[in-house]
């Protein structure tokens, strides 16, 4: 009972104590609503301001900004069209230099890249057989050359009996055939000797043509076989020419320049090599079917022998130059559907004008439907529409197009600005609204 009786006044003890709480607590939960309704003028005044800065449904929209823009002036000159096409550097002639007998090489006379001219001599081969046959041709011909002698002395002799008529007339005839048959065989050994002698001639091998050396392929004491053994290669590379090709419409071009004495042509080697004159000097008769190209041929004097065989060159020809052409930027012309057009600024507006591509060449293009002088819109024109207000940008202006427009309009960029005109208040930043920032409540 005793136990029953305490746990009974702890429950009592513990729900008069909640009570309480509860008490203290209702004041402070009903603090907020008075707050609340304390700071209940203030959002009108918003909301009024907010009203008052929208704009009415019958205003006028604000007319589009300027659209900053780079332009050129349309020249009026006279446009070279140059043909830009990779070339090859060729040599003109080249030779490789091959034995014409199976020999031994007994001496090289020419060292690797040697310059030589024609006629030098290179190789000397084992001649000792041709040099024999040449020594037996003499001696069969001092053979034969001591029995026609023999031979004429008989038809003189034959002669003057017939005079003194001891002998018949065909004693006579029988020793002038036997004459003319010793003279015959006394020319076809001088004709062997001649033969023994083109033979041993093969023993020396000469320059053909003059040039530079390239490798030499064989020394002292190597076997060659006739026709086969390459033993050097000689190059002539002054003067020297590039191979390139022509397109087919350019061949008529081509070939007008090609009858004026060859039409000049320039050579450039790659990092900064050097640029060459020289003059086109052939064009083939067959035009590639593959390709739609035909072959063509310059030659270059190359007197400093700057130009190699099988370096590659970017060649330029002049084909011929449009007089008086109206040139602008090939990036100022804008291709469309309906054809080429450019943008001509007039008053202070951008105005589309169709325009005929007359003549591409390089950067540039000669076209016509405008004016010399007239003003053309090069950078932004993709931001322009027809009639767009344009101004043009500053020519040390480094901002670019976005940062003219910044800099023509200070105060968008200005975030107090825009949050002041947003809020609708002229009231400093630092102020205090008492309505719109209500006091605690005790």
């Amino acid at each position: 009972m005793v136990r029953g009786g305490f746990v009974v006044v702890a429950l009592g003890c513990l729900l008069a104590a909640c009570g309480k709480k509860d008490g203290a607590d209702a004041p402070a939960a009903s603090a907020p609503p008075a707050a609340a309704t304390a700071s209940q003028p203030a959002i009108p005044s918003s909301a009024s301001s907010g009203a008052a800065a929208m704009p009415t449904p019958g205003a006028s929209a604000a007319p589009a900004p300027p659209v900053t823009v780079t332009t050129v002036k349309v020249e009026m000159k006279d446009l070279a069209v140059r043909l830009r096409s990779a070339g090859v550097v060729t040599p003109i002639r080249t030779v490789d230099v091959k034995p014409q007998v199976n020999s031994v090489i007994t001496k090289v006379n020419v060292k690797d890249g040697q310059y030589v001219k024609a006629g030098d001599l290179l190789f000397s081969l084992d001649a000792r057989t041709e040099e024999a046959n040449t020594a037996k041709a003499q001696a069969q011909l001092a053979k034969d050359s001591a029995a026609l002698a023999d031979a004429q002395r008989q038809l003189r002799r034959a002669q003057d009996l017939l005079a003194r008529q001891f002998i018949s007339q065909g004693s006579v005839d029988t020793n002038l055939a036997a004459v003319e048959s010793w003279q015959a065989t006394v020319n076809a050994d001088k004709a062997a000797i001649d033969a023994t002698k083109v033979a041993q001639s093969y023993a020396r091998i000469s320059a053909p043509q003059s040039g530079r050396v390239g490798v030499v392929n064989v020394s002292a004491g190597s076997a060659v076989e006739a026709n086969k053994t390459v033993l050097v290669t000689i190059t002539q590379i002054s003067p020297i020419a590039v191979t390139f090709t022509l397109p087919q419409r350019n061949i008529a071009d081509a070939l007008a320049g090609l009858q004026k004495d060859g039409a000049p042509v320039t050579a450039t080697l790659p990092d900064n090599g050097g640029v060459f004159k020289g003059k086109l000097q052939f064009v083939d008769s067959v035009v590639d079917t593959a390709s739609g190209v035909v072959k063509a041929k310059a030659y270059f004097k190359n007197e400093d022998e700057k130009l190699w065989p099988g370096a590659f060159v970017e060649v330029q020809q002049v084909l011929r130059e449009v007089k008086d052409a109206l040139v602008v930027p090939q990036a100022a012309v804008i291709y469309g559907a309906r054809g080429p057009t450019v943008y001509v600024v007039e008053n202070g507006k951008a105005v589309v004008r169709p325009v005929k591509v007359l003549q591409p060449q390089g950067a540039e293009v000669a076209i016509s439907g405008v004016e010399a002088g007239e003003t053309v819109v090069l950078d932004g024109r993709q931001n322009l529409r027809p009639g767009s207000a344009v101004v043009e940008r500053a020519k040390d202006s480094k901002d670019g197009p976005q940062g003219a427009a910044s800099a023509a309009a200070p105060g968008a960029s200005s975030p107090n600005a825009a949050g002041a005109a947003s809020a609708g208040g002229s009231a400093p930043s630092g102020s205090a609204d008492p309505a719109a920032k209500p006091k605690a409540a005790p």
